[in-house]
């Protein structure tokens, strides 16, 4: 199993190291436009290989996508990163042209390679790289649901007082700070709601944190987060690797699921050795149903932007 990586700052290489610690894959190439940067990333944590007991090789390249020959998946990680005070959807203008150049060169050198999106603003990167590519849409997937999910558990854990392992809960939608839909409804502590819990107001406020988790974290740090977003990513790789058919939410291309066509946005789905092997779809209460079509509006208005 050959993963290659695009884009080897903090995301990336945080999504190549997570994926050399499960020790599933036998080699991750890390890719990057800076002179050695990449090389330097791949040597840095192959020094860690025998203190984290990975045999997963890991080797860097600057901008040789023929190191990359072969790969079943491929991550796009590339593009700038969020500032203070930035929108997802101000990066519109530099990172779609990354992305389309990337993924063209991904493609020519693997044309059997499944792509997982990650640069922003990510549904509608995932989108540009559906129709400039042409690969069906099950190979072609947006990570940020499964970040976003993950960022909701955090919250729910963190307001019941309760070990992460117990809670479960999932966000679809849109991958932006006005277009996630946290299913609070269906959010469970060990197959329990969570409203048997906490109180109506306290889960309207996880709610929020959940849909700014990644502007907090930026205002924080002064950038984009990425051990988070780097072992989501990890996660899905594994998933479709190992044939594992989990059930992650991810930007999709829906063609009528959830009465939406023509559009890449967060709904669950089963991933396995083809990437998407199913798009299930929820059945939604009248209100999330209204969120998610008020989310798939916003996302649309960014695809306009584009120029395919």
């Amino acid at each position: 199993m050959k993963v290659t990586v695009v884009g080897a700052g903090a995301v990336g290489a945080s999504c190549a190291e997570y994926i050399a610690i499960k020790n599933f894959a036998s080699e991750v190439v890390l890719v990057d436009i800076k002179q050695d940067f990449a090389e330097g990333k791949a040597m840095d944590l192959m020094q860690t290989a025998s203190l984290n007991g990975f045999d997963t090789k890991i080797t860097g390249s600057t901008n040789d996508y023929s190191k990359t020959a072969n790969s079943d998946i491929a991550v796009i990680t590339s593009g700038i990163p969020r500032k203070p005070g930035m929108t997802r959807e101000e990066l519109i203008g530099i990172n779609a042209g990354i992305v389309k150049e990337v993924s063209s060169n991904i493609i020519k050198h693997s044309p059997n390679v499944i792509i997982i999106v990650v640069s922003n603003p990510m549904d509608t990167m995932t989108y540009l790289v559906h129709k400039s590519t042409g690969l069906p849409k099950n190979r072609i997937i947006g990570m940020g649901g499964a970040l976003d999910s993950a960022r909701f558990k955090y919250r729910l854990a963190e307001a019941l007082e309760a070990p992460i392992s117990d809670v479960d809960g999932m966000v679809i939608g849109g991958h932006s700070d006005v277009g996630m839909v946290p299913l609070t409804r269906l959010a469970t502590r060990n197959s329990v709601p969570v409203s048997e819990f906490i109180s109506e107001e306290r889960l309207n406020q996880v709610l929020e944190d959940t849909k700014v988790g990644g502007a907090t974290l930026t205002k924080m740090l002064g950038t984009s987060a990425w051990y988070a977003p780097g072992a989501a990513v990890s996660g899905l790789v594994q998933a479709i690797a190992c044939d594992q058919k989990k059930i992650f939410p991810c930007s999709v291309l829906l063609e009528g699921e959830y009465d939406l066509n023509d559009i890449c946005i967060g709904a669950p789905v089963v991933l396995g050795r083809n990437g998407i092997e199913k798009i299930v779809e929820i059945k939604l209460s009248n209100d999330e149903k209204e969120q998610l079509q008020t989310s798939a509006e916003g996302v649309r208005k960014t695809n306009g932007l584009l120029e395919v």
